[in-house]
């Protein structure tokens, strides 16, 4: 449906949008840049998507919006700022405590912005008609390249969005829409000779500028991927328990980011300051009722205690010994090699000991490597 190219319709779309709880707003075409794609068939084809087989099973539908919705005629990019009022990377310096990226201290994004999506879009049908679809990034959705085709920002050498005005602090969603409008000019990009989100990574993610490599990346080791974390990133997590923030928290553009406002993304108390030794007693009822409406959830409390395992390995703590040992004889299998790695992190001597008494009885084959790494 035509609307024309008029500026009004724009502005009372971003007004309506600001209404609801959005700090930015761009318009838009409903297409994907040749260079965009190339780097999306070029992640999928090298297999640094991991575990995330359905990046390579939806890529034709992830390619272009048309691919996903033949109807769509423009795009709004709708951005909500969540930066964290205090450093995001001070929590690594105190290795008893449980880092949990700053995205996940609280409710799950998904599912306020995509209230707020629904509400955007049901005043554009109702004012100006037309079809939509909204989507927050559980679709195949080019999110950030499209956020940046509409002018929010610019996908930086992290790979991830930077605003002028908010850094790297904005989650993302999207309003398809039969209508067309005018699309607002792209962001050009403002890196420059900048590497810092480059060096600062631990496991050494990005292969060259621009480029991620997912399965060296600790968000999704933590997240993500479902089996034994490798033992050549352990080291490198630290006390990283659920995501990553480093190549986001040193960007420069972080200095016009003012602390989100919005309740939804606060840090809740049990959560800032949490020690791993409040999580490695979870059983699945105390995990799922402490991260209730949380991200974290969504892992699950087997994946969740591997992370917190791995960070406890790291902590050099000897109060968390009998924690430990504990879950060597928990029923999940990756629970229990990482509980045999986190014992020979603390305890050689104990390693050793417990290692020839349980070496012969034990037949899963991921925990017999674990016995056996050292």
């Amino acid at each position: 449906m035509q609307v024309g190219q008029s500026d009004d319709v724009k502005q009372a779309i971003r007004l309506q949008a600001e209404a609801a709880g959005f700090q930015s707003v761009g318009f838009g075409p409903a297409a994907m840049g040749g260079r965009e794609q190339g780097r999306l068939e070029a992640f999928v084809a090298n297999g640094q998507n991991g575990d995330m087989t359905w990046m390579a099973e939806h890529l034709d539908r992830r390619r272009s919006p048309k691919g996903l919705w033949p109807d769509v005629r423009s795009v709004i990019v709708l951005a909500m700022n969540y930066a964290p009022g205090e450093d995001p990377m001070a929590m690594l310096d105190q290795p008893d405590l449980a880092n949990i990226s700053c995205y996940a201290r609280n409710r799950d994004y998904h599912d306020l912005i995509k209230k707020r999506l629904k509400q955007v879009a049901r005043w554009i049908v109702g004012q100006y008609g037309g079809d939509v679809k909204v989507f927050v990034d559980t679709a195949p959705v080019m999110e950030k390249p499209l956020a940046a085709l509409s002018g929010i920002g610019w996908q930086g050498k992290h790979t991830n969005l930077v605003s002028r005005d908010f850094g790297s602090w904005l989650f993302l969603g999207e309003i398809y829409t039969t209508l067309e409008l005018a699309p607002d000019d792209a962001e050009g990009d403002h890196c420059g000779g900048c590497r810092r989100c480059l060096d600062i990574c631990p496991t050494k993610a990005f292969p060259t500028p621009y480029t991620l490599d997912a399965t060296r990346c600790i968000s999704y080791l933590t997240i993500e991927h479902k089996g034994p974390i490798p033992l050549e990133f352990r080291k490198a997590m630290g006390n990283r328990i659920y995501g990553c923030d480093d190549c986001l928290a040193v960007c420069p553009w972080n200095k016009f980011a003012k602390p989100t406002q919005e309740n939804w993304f606060l840090p809740r108390e049990s959560v800032q300051g949490a020690t791993l030794a409040t999580y490695l007693g979870l059983d699945d009822a105390t995990f799922r009722a402490s991260f209730s409406g949380s991200p974290v959830k969504r892992i699950g409390r087997d994946r969740f205690l591997r992370n917190v395992l791995i960070a406890a390995g790291n902590s050099g703590s000897q109060e968390l010994l009998p924690a430990v040992t504990a879950l060597l004889d928990d029923p999940n299998t990756i629970v229990r090699g990482a509980a045999v790695w986190a014992l020979s992190q603390l305890s050689m001597k104990e390693f050793q000991r417990l290692k020839a008494e349980r070496m012969g009885s034990e037949s899963d084959p991921v925990v017999l490597s674990e016995w056996a790494l050292a």
